[in-house]
């Protein structure tokens, strides 16, 4: 067995009304002072005014910054930065989709003012200090709670991710209640992107690659597999909800440790030129992905298959590889995700700038169980059109 390194959260705490103990966790783990760090929609849902009273009866005097937007850019998080600083804080909680999380651990870091953003893009550049960090997820589809990863636009239109286990929180306090009132499309393309989260851990090329994350990403795809459909369509079923909540978690620390590969290198052109959400994004070109990769590669997607969709078990080999592509694209239309590129009002012109412009996530196609070049990617983006 090859040497492996595995990292996650130090604590992961799961419960229905887990938002509950936030204040008691807060002052335990962190102090007085703290940051929320959340988005305008997020501020509408209840949900923000039942953590501040949690907070608040806790003796903890809480800044909001609830100014995140969809693919946090730049200016965006310095704002964020500026304002924990001005606060004087002693540690941040991030409460709401990936973008909120992502930005509450760049926060976290930057806070102290030991390191720049511009220095800590890349792997292993940001090497701390950081203030104490605490992660609620409310939506089922980033595992942004145990990745070391953060995501940020830079400039107009491209992504840049910063990776190191600095920026793994201390807490993810996991509550399904806080995804009950998720929108179906939400849901569904949230959902779709955890999957994918896990089909590419479980694929994927890295060197890092180890049975723990393995296990992780089948564990994942069994319960979404099983409960995505309810969770988008029977929005309150409680065990559907945990379901999608603890397999995107499983998910996140499986790619947080086995990397993803092209599904995403593909997805974030679309989000940087379009600002189409990430899940979709990855739901958008996952099929036509994986019809190339079975072509080399089927022997990881015929080991999941039956994990997400049972029925596949009686397909063996590359049948049962092609099938699982079909089945994903199945699903997505199922979900009621927008079934193409053409869908979303992408103009085909725009095609080989986006193949140009996954050829940059180096980081990403690195990891694809079968190399592709910009040829490739072009004819992938394509045949999602």
């Amino acid at each position: 067995m090859n040497p492996f390194t595995f990292n996650t959260s130090k604590s992961i705490q799961f419960g229905v009304g887990a938002l509950s103990r936030i204040g008691e966790l807060v002052k335990s783990q962190i102090g007085d002072r703290v940051m929320l760090i959340t988005d305008p929609g997020m501020m509408s849902t209840g949900i923000i005014e039942r953590a501040l009273a949690a907070l608040k009866d806790a003796g903890v005097e809480t800044t909001v910054f609830s100014d995140v937007q969809a693919d946090p850019p730049e200016t965006m998080i310095l704002a964020a930065v500026e304002a924990a600083r001005a606060a004087d804080v002693e540690g941040i909680v991030g409460l709401g989709g990936g973008s909120s999380l992502d930005t509450a651990k760049l926060v976290a870091l930057l806070a102290l003012g030991k390191e720049e953003l511009k220095d800590v893009y890349g792997v292993g550049n940001a090497r701390g200090p950081r203030l104490p960090l605490i992660l609620v997820p409310t939506t089922s589809g980033t595992g942004s709670e145990v990745t070391p990863i953060s995501i940020v636009t830079t400039g107009t239109n491209e992504k840049m991710g910063v990776v190191s286990p600095v920026i793994l929180p201390d807490i993810a306090l996991l509550d399904p209640e806080l995804t009950y009132g998720l929108p179906p499309h939400i849901t569904a393309a949230t959902g779709i992107d955890a999957m994918v989260h896990a089909i590419e851990a479980y694929a994927s090329a890295s060197s890092n690659n180890n049975p723990v994350s393995r296990m992780l990403a089948t564990q994942a795809l069994t319960m979404m597999g099983r409960s995505i459909l309810k969770a988008v369509h029977e929005g309150t079923d409680t065990r559907a909800r945990g379901d999608m909540l603890l397999g995107s978690m499983l998910a996140g620390q499986a790619f947080a440790n086995s990397p993803v590969a092209a599904v995403h290198a593909l997805a974030y052109p679309l989000g940087g030129h379009f600002h189409i959400p990430h899940g979709l994004s990855n739901a958008l070109v996952l099929p036509h992905v994986l019809r190339f990769n079975v072509v080399t590669s089927p022997q990881p997607y015929a080991e999941l298959a039956p994990f997400a969709f049972p029925d596949l078990a009686k397909y063996e080999g590359q049948e049962r590889a092609a099938a699982f592509c079909e089945a994903l694209a199945d699903l997505s239309i199922k979900c009621g995700l927008q079934p193409n590129l053409r869908a979303m009002n992408i103009p085909e012109d725009i095609l080989p700038k986006l193949a140009s412009d996954a050829m940059n996530q180096t980081r990403l196609l690195v990891n694809n169980p079968r190399p592709l070049n910009e040829a490739d990617a072009l004819a992938i983006y394509r045949a999602a059109y």
